[in-house]
């Protein structure tokens, strides 16, 4: 799939290049050593790996919203953020399986197996998803190629977007899906509205880890940062955070599923990222969850401040 400008959220570099980076970063290149130097059955602590510090310099890289559970997110110049809400039309809109149930007069959070998710549906990474919100017209292409303009908002265009995924996912799915929305119900992995923050630094540890390139898209998160020490997000949980003018409250780790396994280029379950993490760091985390708590606008670049 073509990719978006970003802030280094596809890393397209050979192992051999991410060693070079690691050797720019002391810090990273010490984990590369302890790790060729560490017996296979001996696991090491996350503490060992990060610095019990808050640190002081990260900063944004980028923003994504994902409109449509299960589909690829888009990158946003800025956000407001308000409190006790997502970023602004982050699952908006949700593919339920066949047969399923959903009252949206009186939604209440469901788990991500009613839905069309890359959990269970990796074909969904063969498209390129772009939603603009002024119009309610999702876009879909494939190989560059545009498959799908809907408008969201009239029935024709719901009735065509459902009978294009029951085309698509034929042989996954015994039926058209329902396109569903919900007022302001975010159709969230969490039962909380949250936005969930990614740390390169910790994808690019677990890449070295693995001795692969890890491309960061896998966690679709929200708020992508960088110039953090790996895993030091986990020592922001239960901690206020001012990201730009809004400020934030860690609340939980994110724990990984077989999502993160489908490659975004290429569609396919190429990588173990649970049982990766899980051998090399001892848990199945990456990423955190929080909850606004004051609202502002954020911008990559915005510092990531522990207050």
């Amino acid at each position: 799939m073509d990719g978006e400008p970003g802030f280094g959220i596809r890393h397209k570099d050979t192992l051999a290049a991410r060693h070079l980076h690691a050797q720019a970063n002391p810090r990273l290149w010490n984990m590369v050593l302890l790790r060729r130097n560490t017996r296979p059955t001996s696991r090491l602590p996350d503490a060992f790996f990060r610095r019990k510090r808050k640190p002081m310099n990260a900063s944004i890289s980028e923003i994504r919203s994902y409109p449509v559970k299960g589909l690829s997110g888009q990158v946003l110049p800025l956000a407001s953020l308000e409190e006790g809400q997502t970023i602004p039309g982050d699952r908006r809109f949700a593919l339920g399986r066949p047969g399923f149930a959903f009252d949206i007069e009186n939604p209440v959070w469901m788990p991500k197996t009613n839905f069309l998710a890359l959990v269970r549906d990796e074909r969904l990474a063969e498209l390129d998803a772009v939603f603009d919100e002024a119009t309610d017209t999702l876009t879909l292409q494939q190989d560059a190629q545009t498959v799908l303009t809907a408008n969201l908002s009239s029935s024709d265009g719901r009735d065509r977007v459902e009978a294009y995924f029951a085309e698509f996912l034929a042989d996954e799915i015994d039926g058209p899906p329902t396109l569903l929305e919900a007022g302001d119900h975010s159709f969230s992995d969490l039962d909380a509205k949250v936005v969930s923050l990614i740390n390169l630094e910790s994808v690019a540890a677990l890449g070295l880890e693995i001795g692969a390139d890890v491309d960061a898209r896998r966690f679709r998160g929200n708020i992508y940062f960088k110039d953090a020490p790996a895993w030091s997000e986990f020592d922001w949980l239960d901690q206020r955070l001012r990201i730009g003018g809004a400020v934030v409250e860690v609340i939980k780790r994110t724990r990984r599923c077989a999502a993160t396994n489908v490659n975004p280029e290429t569609a396919t379950r190429d990588l173990n990222l649970p049982r990766a993490l899980q051998k090399g760091f001892g848990h199945t985390d990456l990423g955190v969850y929080a909850r606004v708590v004051a609202p502002g606008e954020i911008r990559p670049g915005d510092q990531i401040i522990p207050i």
